[in-house]
């Protein structure tokens, strides 16, 4: 796994009104420190990559349907630099995923249904100054092809 990725497994908790599932707590080792939280959707088929923080790590949770999470260690200095990780989470293998700094990430929606993903920024997204550092889906930077169905990659 690319250095200062961590997961955690995610699991339902059941009973007659529904369910509930805890995502993230501040007591946890994989917590590191709290921005915002938002919420993204992502329709089916559809790439939503690649992008990079500087400063922020990123925390990934789809709470609807099934992504599927690639992630590119782009660090120089890290021991699993150029390494590629893909991650498939949601209704089927729900997971919370911690992204450090300088490592490109992206998901596609593999659900016949729209994704919903629950993300937990360790900053609050900058308007003036956004730590955000994007490539097209089909950078030739990065070793992965998001090939689609139809055969064309979807940004």
């Amino acid at each position: 796994m690319i250095d200062g990725v961590n997961t955690k497994n995610l699991k339902f908790l059941p009973d007659e009104r529904g369910r509930l599932m805890e995502i993230m707590r501040n007591d946890e080792k994989i917590f590191d420190n709290f921005g915002q939280v938002y919420l993204t959707t992502n329709n089916p088929g559809v790439v939503k990559a690649w992008h990079y923080h500087k400063i922020q790590t990123d925390f990934v949770c789809c709470v609807k349907g099934q992504i599927k999470v690639v992630l590119y260690d782009t660090r120089e200095n890290s021991d699993t630099y150029r390494e590629v990780n893909e991650f498939h989470i949601g209704d089927f293998n729900p997971m919370l995923i911690a992204i450090p700094p300088g490592v490109y990430h992206g998901w596609k929606c593999i659900s016949n249904d729209e994704a919903l993903i629950i993300s937990i920024p360790t900053e609050p997204y900058n308007y003036e100054k956004p730590d955000e550092y994007r490539l097209p889906p089909d950078a030739p930077d990065i070793p992965y092809k998001w090939i689609m169905d139809s055969g064309k990659i979807h940004g």
